[in-house]
């Protein structure tokens, strides 16, 4: 690849690029590749939102780079303690296996990948000076402000979540890059890091933003906190199937529609890398009576939908299979590891029911408590007495009947 080519690569299919001079800088004038980070915090059970950065990544190993997967082990910690400490190890482990095996099934070589956990520099000396300089030159609104669509808001937050962005700018030093990815999303935790890492010394880095997919539900992204918004990347096919039968699509409407989103953002990026260049979507139309739909350009299934000549049946049916394919060898890889399947149980055990205990009523005072019961008895002797007397009554009616022959 050339270095225009590799320049062009690195730059596609992205909202917006911060700072790409350095881009060019690196490939253009220093002949090195560019060294790029990709950060995420090992929480929820990745979904398959998560195609997203991983085609960014496969793209930027396919024009050569040097790509570091941070598994950000604190940061998960911090972000409202979203994984409890003791589980924080199991959960690192267990994206490291799901990311290599998802970029593996996209297809690129992962020779120059490297993955790396936060807490093996974060807790050095060095770094906590830094964090602590970059801490006393920041307000907690500028901090709140970094994370806002990143960290869970809290009305009174923790001070994890007021670190967390600080930390994520510290980051780009420490790992050595030029360059960091992530989703616009994480705009605000960029431009912090554009505005304050040179007041403690170090330079400024390019930034990569991927656009977000909208969900499959009513959510704005796919979320792991939002199960009717998200594919789990082991689901089976019959569960790919279900979701994607229920995701929001409206006929002719591409705004919002997660399904068209997910088909331009994953499915015709993966298709380019494993045919270098040429996506090739099949939409089969057996059922009607119809010739299938080839589309090797999103512009024109885009404008397909929009006439309603792709409808949103037709669309569901397609990419689940498509997406099935994409997911099989994941799948295999997974039910092959016993290795991966242990760390799937430690870092996700399943949640234990909580009983509720019956409350006791407490009547409080002794004394009270004595009055209480004594009213009771009479009440009970006042019945029974009422009883008995209704009996005596009954006896003389039954004998008065029996005499009048």
């Amino acid at each position: 690849m050339t270095p225009e080519a590799s320049i062009a690569l690195i730059k596609a299919n992205l909202a917006e690029v911060l700072n790409p001079e350095i881009i060019d800088d690196v490939i253009l004038n220093q002949k090195r590749p560019l060294k790029v980070y990709w950060g995420t915090a090992p929480t929820g059970k990745p979904h398959c939102g998560y195609f997203v950065p991983m085609v960014k990544v496969a793209e930027l190993l396919h024009a050569g780079c040097h790509v570091k997967i941070l598994i950000a082990d604190i940061h998960a910690y911090l972000d409202n303690m979203k994984a409890p400490l003791e589980l924080v190890e199991y959960r690192a482990q267990y994206y490291e296996f799901l990311i290599k095996s998802l970029l593996t099934a996209i297809g690129v070589d992962i020779a120059k990948l490297e993955f790396v956990r936060g807490s093996s520099y974060q807790l050095e000396k060095d770094y906590t000076m830094d964090r602590y300089k970059l801490e006393g030159v920041t307000r907690i609104s500028v901090a709140q402000k970094a994370g806002a669509e990143v960290v869970k808001q809290m009305d009174d937050p923790c001070l994890g979540g007021l670190i967390y962005p600080l930390m994520q700018a510290l980051d780009e030093q420490y790992l050595d890059v030029d360059c960091q990815a992530g989703g616009v999303d994480q705009r605000k935790i960029f431009t912090f890091a554009l505005e304050n890492l040179p007041r403690i010394g170090y330079k400024v880095r390019a930034h990569l933003m991927n656009a977000m997919v909208p969900g499959l539900g009513a959510a704005a992204k796919m979320s792991s906190s939002e199960p009717d918004s998200k594919i789990d990347l082991l689901d089976t096919p019959e569960d790919v199937g279900k979701k994607l039968k229920k995701a929001h699509c409206a006929p002719k409407t591409l705004e919002g529609n997660g399904v068209v989103a997910f088909v331009e953002h994953v499915i015709f990026r993966v298709q380019a890398i494993k045919t270098g260049g040429k996506p090739r979507f099949v939409v089969e139309r057996e059922r009607d009576g119809l010739e299938a739909l080839v589309y090797d350009d999103i512009a024109k299934l885009k404008d397909d939908f929009e006439k309603d000549i792709l409808t949103p049946q037709l669309l569901k049916a397609a990419l689940t299979k498509a997406l099935n394919d994409l997911l099989a060898p994941i799948r295999t890889e997974y039910l092959a590891s016993e290795a991966w399947q242990k760390v799937s149980e430690a870092a996700y055990p399943p949640e234990k029911k909580v009983v509720k205990e019956k409350k006791v009523k407490s009547l409080g005072d002794p004394a009270k408590k004595a009055e209480a019961e004594r009213k009771k008895a009479e009440a009970k002797a006042a019945k029974e007495a009422a009883k008995a007397q209704q009996g005596g009554v009954e006896g003389v009616k039954d004998g008065v009947d029996k005499l009048n022959v």
